[in-house]
């Protein structure tokens, strides 16, 4: 397979401004919804991850618009609720601000604002949710308010109550000194802390409006600012008040008497975020600076806090963070500027590794035409076209000489207009269609190329009224006759194209009736709670071949898929639109059952055809988590049809063949704990050669990957079954032709690690593939241990003056390692040495048994222009390789 590294595409990452889990801790015994983290950045994007156990995948993105940004998350759990016995679970609610006077809440399940509420205030800063109180009286409302600081002083409380975001109420005026609340948290239900940016913390009663207490923090250093802004509060759980300021100081305030009680001088420059556990034994601060310090409190009685260690896990500030402890996890999560949030792990510092998240997006932001050599990148509301020029190898010494050819070319540069980003683009494989998509609205371009000038002529095509409302994913067919669009609300429509070839143009017709997913009799209880049907949000989909199946997946686990039937006739004239389709847009029904009903006993017919639910779709299983990658494989011989269609009767003048397609329908699936299953799609099992091998069967250094599948590229040629998985730091080449070796002996080895004997007592150890025992990274070696302690205690028994006994004691639990020696095999390899990768891409059919061209498109962070940060005394020589 050839590989062009291509380092040129641009895709500019964003900072991250604010994080916000949904539970900051979960007992064994809560009843609440699965937790998830939201990611705020600086371009108006928020993205969805789940934790997953530490396989952290970022679900969706709520995209962003023009000069829009997301300064603050928060979290709300409105109330459980008993119904008939029944238990329903309160909704997880999240809400954003952005410099503005709006709060904004958010709906999951279509990436579009749910509601907004402002006031007569000033521009929020910050903002915090009220805690949870489920021991309150019957009368009291238990769910949480939100509360928010503005720029001119304001204290602002915004109710929740009832589904609804309303303004309760300012309980602070602006005052005339217009000191800002920068930060702000809850001590209790009804105690607020405000760090404000004149040297003060506030003390407010939100029940009465009242200033309980000032804290004053004093005058700033010698040589700078007499104010100092409070960056950051925090409260512990006995009500501890911890501040981090412009000084580099954290400060420990006392959370009865509001007295000062302790500060420790533990940064360069200012602290700006701050986390803590939910038992109050340990503190997190992160700067300016870029360092993470972690502090726990010393000696008995009344112990003080100290600084126990420091370490630069970013390349810039440390601008956000917030913890999670709960689900098997103990975690940490911070970020900046430099894009990439930084997993660290919490209840296990110090013995396991940290772990940063990737900065480019999971959604694959780049395509290809590989007819015409084409790259389509997009980010925010740009796109850029570059054509990739094929290469030859010199063939004399003369041609070494000779300057070498630049190997790519920008042909088009499109600005979308409107607010929104774009949320997918696609491109043919013609090279002739490109189509973008945002939250509300799709736009489709002619692309044709420029007889003079070695460029593309791109002119807008004119679509139905149907396409007005927007999408989250749109994918042209491989053929390039159908577009599929996939609505905010995950309702999947079609769109029949006809080209002239005379004119060089192309016709959208209406968008046949919504494809109808299986209903899969999930408790309408059930969907009531918790986090809705955003579980079954689509986030994947993949076309065969031959174009005539369409795959979709949800994050739930569930693969729903569509068959064309029919014999394709030109010759009929073109449907009439439909108001069907587009009114389907506004429809919120969970299920599609009654659609179904109606499609199935009169299918929408065009050009002699018609789509229709796989019906051997509902033999596929619910996987166990989402899938991040569907991929058909290529067919490696064309499917002649025979044309014959039933015979025309009175009663029914254009017969429909209902005959399923016969061409290449295995699907290859990985979900986000690096499973590789290949179904067939219309048999609905698994194919012969995942039965052979399990994803148990794969090699361990492959199941223990971290970072998440994100595509995959196929090479056919020549009679070969290879398929290529790329993450944002692996590639890795899987040969479908041949099994995996030793299947059975993996599988006892895995079975003896289970009971194997740990620290002197039997102890079944839980196998999940993956290292992340935490949360965070793997688990650090003895040998690097850097706490001045190991994990394990040797102890000798002496029974002998010439004869001692060894024993080891553990320290920490046994921790699960993969004693599975893995061989090298001819069905599989592995390289690291691309990274980051923000996809890889066919561009063209390659030389004669090589199989095909692709281009592997990197976007490494230090080749980003970041702002200037801040550099040590013990620096000096990194400032000036910088500068």
């Amino acid at each position: 397979m050839d590989i062009h590294r291509c380092r040129f595409v641009p895709f500019p990452p964003s900072t991250i401004n604010a994080l916000a889990f949904s539970h900051s801790h979960i007992s064994k015994d809560q009843e609440t919804a699965p937790p998830r983290l939201a990611v705020g950045r600086a371009n108006g994007d928020i993205e969805i991850w789940n934790p997953l156990r530490g396989s952290w995948l970022q679900e969706t993105i709520i995209h962003g618009g023009k000069d829009r940004s997301i300064d603050g998350l928060v979290w709300t759990q409105d109330p459980n609720e008993d119904i008939n016995g029944r238990l329903i679970i309160g909704k997880s609610r999240l809400f954003s601000v952005g410099y503005t006077t709006t709060v904004t809440e958010w709906d999951l399940r279509t990436g579009r604002p749910l509601r907004n509420a402002s006031g007569n205030h000033g521009e929020i800063w910050c903002i915090a949710a009220q805690p949870s109180e489920a021991g309150a009286a019957s009368s009291t409302w238990e769910g949480q308010n939100l509360i928010a600081g503005c720029t001119d002083g304001a204290l602002v409380l915004y109710s929740t109550k009832d589904n609804d975001l309303q303004l309760q109420r300012i309980l602070v005026r602006p005052s005339a000194k217009k000191a800002k609340i920068i930060s702000v948290t809850f001590q209790n239900r009804n105690i607020v802390v405000a760090g404000c940016t004149d040297s003060i913390i506030r003390i407010y009663d939100i029940r009465t409006g009242t200033l309980l207490r000032s804290m004053t923090l004093g005058s700033g250093p010698k040589g700078g600012p007499k104010e100092i802004i409070v960056w950051s509060v925090k409260v512990l759980k006995d009500g501890t008040i911890v501040s981090g300021d412009s000084t580099g100081e954290l400060k420990i305030w006392d959370g009865k008497t509001y007295t000062l009680r302790q500060r420790i001088k533990s940064h360069e420059q200012d602290v700006l975020s701050l986390a803590a556990s939910a038992d109050g034994s340990a503190i997190f601060s992160g700067g300016m600076d870029r360092r993470t310090v972690t502090y726990k409190p010393e000696g008995k009685g009344k112990p003080r806090w100290a600084e126990v260690t420091h370490r630069r896990f970013h390349n810039h500030d440390v601008k956000a963070m917030a913890s999670f402890e709960g689900c098997g996890m103990s975690v940490v999560v911070s970020g900046g500027p430099d894009a990439s949030p930084i997993v660290t792990p919490l209840g296990q510092f110090g013995f396991e590794n940290q772990r940063s998240l990737p900065f480019l997006p999971q959604e694959l932001a780049i395509g290809s035409s590989p007819r015409r050599r084409l790259i389509l990148s997009w980010w925010e509301r740009e796109v850029h076209i570059w054509r990739i020029n094929k290469t030859s190898l010199p063939s004399s010494d003369d041609d070494e000489e000779k300057p070498a050819a630049k190997g790519r070319k920008l042909v088009a540069r499109i600005l979308i207009k409107g607010e929104g980003n774009i949320t997918s683009a696609t491109l043919t494989a013609d090279g002739s269609l490109l189509a973008v998509s945002t939250t509300a609205e799709i736009k489709v371009f002619q692309l044709r190329s420029r007889t003079e000038e070695d460029g593309l002529k791109v002119s807008k095509v004119t679509l139905p009224e149907s396409f007005f409302s927007g999408a989250r994913l749109i994918q042209f067919s491989p053929d390039g006759k159908w577009l599929t669009v996939v609505r905010p609300d995950s309702h999947i429509l079609l769109s029949r194209i006809s080209t002239d070839t005379s004119a060089s143009s192309s016709t959208f017709h209406a968008p046949i009736s919504k494809l109808s997913r299986l209903d899969r009799n999930i408790d309408k209880l059930t969907l009531l709670g918790g986090l809705g049907t955003y579980d079954r949000t689509i986030t994947q989909i993949a076309w065969s071949s031959d174009s005539k199946i369409l795959a979709a997946s949800d994050l739930s686990g569930y693969i729903d898929s569509f068959v064309l039937s029919g014999i394709e006739d030109t010759t009929q004239a073109p449907p009439a639109p439909s108001s069907s389709a587009a009114s389907s847009t506004n429809s919120d029904t969970d299920s599609d059952s009654d659609d179904e009903e109606n499609s199935s006993s009169t299918p929408k017919l065009i050009f002699g055809q018609h789509w229709t639910r796989n019906p051997s779709a509902s033999l596929l299983p619910k996987l166990p988590t989402a899938p991040v990658v569907l991929s058909f494989r290529p067919a490696t011989q064309k499917q002649l049809t025979n044309g014959i269609v039933p015979h025309a009767t009175r009663n029914n003048p254009h017969p429909v063949s209902h005959e399923l397609p016969s061409g290449e329908a295995r699907l290859l699936v990985v979900t986000a704990t690096s499973d590789v299953y290949e179904f067939d799609v219309l048999k609905g099992g698994l194919s012969p050669w995942s039965r052979r091998n399990p994803p148990q069967a794969f090699p361990g250094s492959y199941r223990k990957t971290l970072d998440q599948a994100k595509g995959c590229v196929w090479d056919v040629s020549e009679g070969k079954e290879r398929a290529w998985l790329f993450g944002v730091g692996w590639l890795w080449m899987f040969d479908l032709a041949r099994d995996f070796a030793s299947v059975g002996a993996v599988e006892e080895s895995d079975d003896e690690d289970e009971h194997e004997q740990v620290g002197g007592s039997k102890k079944r150890r839980r196998r999940h593939g993956k290292e992340h025992p935490s949360g965070a990274g793997g688990v650090v070696p003895d040998e690097s241990l850097t706490t001045g302690i190991s994990r394990k205690v040797r102890k000798v028994i002496e029974e002998d003056e010439n004869k001692a006994m060894e024993d080891e004691m553990e320290l920490v639990p046994a921790l699960e390692e993969d004693k599975d020696a893995e061989k090298e095999s001819p069905n599989h390899w592995h390289t690291f040495k691309y990274r980051p990768i923000l996809g890889v891409v066919v561009v063209g059919e390659g030389e004669e048994g090589c199989g095909p061209e692709v281009a592997v498109v990197e976007r490494p962070i230090w080749e980003t222009s970041l702002p200037p940060r801040f550099y040590g005394e013990q620096e000096w020589r990194d400032k000036n390789s910088v500068d």
